[in-house]
């Protein structure tokens, strides 16, 4: 159960902030175009490469004690460096803009759009898998399947509640506080985590 629970805080706290994918997803909601489709492939994305980090390049880098260490401090480092920026966006009251991600009005073309949001982006393979899977390095047998399953859980519930609840999300975040509320608790998941990171290295 810690695994799961700390895989379900890692993908929360590496998903949760606002980019261009979870803007396609949100816009998808807002104008009600295909919000089911979108989340699905978008999370079925995201739970490939969270498998592939965590099955696959995580017991490579488990397997070096070099590369163990290279990955735990850079994925410190990293963690560390995403806190630093959810910080100063909570502070400044930055945040990307929905609007400006189109969305396609066919479910093919939906799909389409979201698998490349998914595949695409090199920031999403920096969060799943080599991210995700320095963490998941540091379970063994069902603990790591436990880790990668919260992952995809956490992926799984915030893409469809982005898209299904985006109609109720948007009179909130029309307000600056909530966004800074937001990326500052981000800020916290994140440090929290690279504390952890270092200190069971």
């Amino acid at each position: 159960m810690t695994a799961l629970f700390e895989g379900l805080l890692v993908g929360f706290g590496l998903i949760v902030a606002m980019g261009t994918q979870n803007a396609f997803v949100l816009r998808a909601g807002l104008r009600r175009q295909h919000p089911f489709t979108v989340a699905l492939v978008s999370t079925l994305g995201d739970v490939l490469l969270i498998g592939v980090g965590a099955l696959g390049l995580g017991s490579l880098i488990n397997a070096s004690d070099v590369l163990r260490a290279l990955a735990t401090w850079g994925g410190a480092a990293f963690l560390a460096w995403f806190g630093l920026r959810a910080l100063r966006s909570a502070l400044r009251g930055a945040h990307s803009e929905p609007d400006v991600v189109a969305v396609p009005t066919s479910v093919r073309a939906s799909a389409l759009t979201a698998l490349g949001f998914s595949l695409l982006n090199p920031h999403v393979y920096l969060d799943t898998v080599v991210l995700l899977g320095t963490v998941a390095a540091r379970h063994v047998g069902m603990e790591r399947a436990s880790f990668a399953l919260g992952a995809s859980l956490a992926s799984a519930t915030w893409f469809f509640a982005l898209a299904y609840g985006a109609a109720r999300l948007v009179p909130l975040f029309e307000r600056l506080v909530a966004w800074r509320v937001l990326d500052g608790l981000i800020a916290a998941v994140m440090w929290v985590l690279a504390a952890r990171l270092l200190l069971s290295s």
